[in-house]
């Protein structure tokens, strides 16, 4: 990690200290934003901000984000941890705290076209992705001179139908090992198997060059061309087992024109992956989503 990152990761850091996220979705039912409320207020903490959203007032669910400044925060988490879920029990809560300063430690996969890797590490450089980056992991050495260079590690894991659990073994001890919080899958071109979704429930984010539902799988650009379409797109979602169906995070279009040509839908495309992605991981570290079925969420 190079200096300049390592001394902004720091400083914010020190500014978030005692601020804190709490994530929550529970069945919809009167008194949930006051009980929470009056637990941050016994506690002497002090709301900055506060989402919710309800699908239906009678029996539908309740999502809530807040996030909250506490003195000495760091020291009373299992305390406040401990308390709360005496509310959360008492409202059927499936919730999350965070510790704002406890900054999440992400790995970015990547295969050749490294466009999307290049924009989180441009954001992560700049103060935009407040993250640590703990490794690159690729099946090809394209990516090896920028990482490095950065001083992020690199691992270089050939990947193929044949090796393919092997490779996930490796790549599992690796996450398990640098204690990886979120897997970013920036452009890496392999499928992953059931057993390594399974071990990262809603922790792995893909973009797809694509605006799902449509042209699922690969070469959707080719697809697109051949279809005639006047609108591309790209989508950022959580993966899961069925391939490029998980909760959508973010998507974004442009539009295009039958004078345009698969090379011309290829380079447009490539600039709507990267900013799609780049605010689907931005969203994930800052703790906006929360995933309910197979939708998501987004505060």
């Amino acid at each position: 990690m190079s200096r300049d990152v390592f001394d902004k990761i720091n400083q914010y850091k020190e500014e978030q200290k005692n601020r804190g996220r709490l994530l929550i979705k529970c069945p919809d039912q009167p008194g949930i934003v006051a009980a929470v409320s009056k637990f941050l207020f016994d506690h002497n903490a002090n709301i900055i901000e506060s989402s919710q959203y309800s699908t239906n007032p009678e029996g539908g669910h309740f999502f809530f984000r807040i996030e909250f400044e506490c003195p000495g925060l760091k020291a009373k988490k299992e305390e406040l941890t401990s308390q709360f879920e005496l509310i959360a029990e008492s409202f059927n809560m499936d919730w999350k705290l965070s510790i704002v300063s406890e900054i999440k430690k992400i790995a970015i996969f990547v295969s050749k076209e490294l466009h999307c890797l290049r924009e989180l590490l441009w954001e992560w450089q700049s103060g935009d992705l407040m993250t640590e980056i703990a490794l690159v992991v690729s099946n090809h050495e394209d990516s090896r001179e920028i990482t490095e260079g950065l001083g992020i590690p690199f691992y270089y894991i050939p990947a193929s139908k044949e090796n393919r659990a092997e490779v996930e073994q490796k790549q599992l001890q690796l996450l398990a090992e640098y204690g990886v919080d979120a897997i970013i899958l920036a452009r890496y071109m392999q499928i992953l198997t059931p057993s390594f979704v399974a071990a990262n429930p809603f922790r792995i984010i893909n973009i797809h060059h694509s605006f799902l539902p449509a042209f699922v799988g690969a070469r959707p650009y080719d697809r697109a061309y051949q279809r005639g379409v006047k609108l591309i797109g790209a989508t950022s979602h959580y993966v899961t087992n069925d391939l490029d169906e998980g909760p959508i995070i973010e998507q974004d279009i442009m539009r295009v024109d039958h004078r345009d040509q698969i090379e011309d839908l290829k380079k447009i495309g490539r600039s709507i992956e990267r900013s799609v992605l780049a605010r689907a991981v931005r969203w994930h570290l800052e703790d906006r989503i929360i995933v309910d079925g197979n939708k998501t969420i987004v505060f």
